[in-house]
């Protein structure tokens, strides 16, 4: 029986595991209403919102890694498309604040259900009750290399 090099095996864990989080990423993102109509970034803003509640563009801008410029199209893309909503701050009227809208949060909760319809359905056709118990101990792990900076 042939001897797996461990450190080869440790090495090949990186690349398996961003291979395998990538995919299942983009199967996710094909299941999305939004997949034809927005972008990356955009979605990203959206899930931004609502987890913030409200923020400022410069903010988001920050968080997303862009310029302020191109968070500006951005904002005017989502805001003509009805996903947000642009309220002068009451504390200082040079600040717009930036808030999900009734529609901006309908279209995030039918991609979440769509979504999770489709890897529940996968999960079960796919996966032994035992494999599906490995995941969820797996969630763990996964989550602190999310946290890991």
């Amino acid at each position: 029986m042939p001897t797996i090099d461990s450190s080869k095996q440790e090495s090949s864990l990186p690349t398996e595991l961003r291979t395998v989080v990538t995919r299942l990423m983009k199967k996710l993102r094909s299941k999305s209403p939004t997949r034809d109509t927005l972008s990356l970034t955009e979605r990203s803003v959206i899930r931004l919102l609502d987890e913030h509640k409200e923020l400022l563009p410069s903010e988001i801008a920050r968080i997303e890694k862009v310029t302020t410029q191109s968070m500006s199209q951005i904002l005017n893309h989502l805001s003509d498309l009805g996903y947000i909503t642009r309220t002068p701050s009451e504390t200082d009227k040079r600040k717009i604040t930036i808030t999900l809208s009734e529609g901006g949060l309908a279209l995030l909760n039918t991609s979440r259900n769509e979504r999770d319809e489709w890897l529940s359905h996968a999960l079960h056709a796919t996966c032994t009750s035992e494999e599906q118990e490995v995941l969820r101990q797996a969630l763990g792990p996964l989550k602190k290399l999310l946290e890991y900076d």
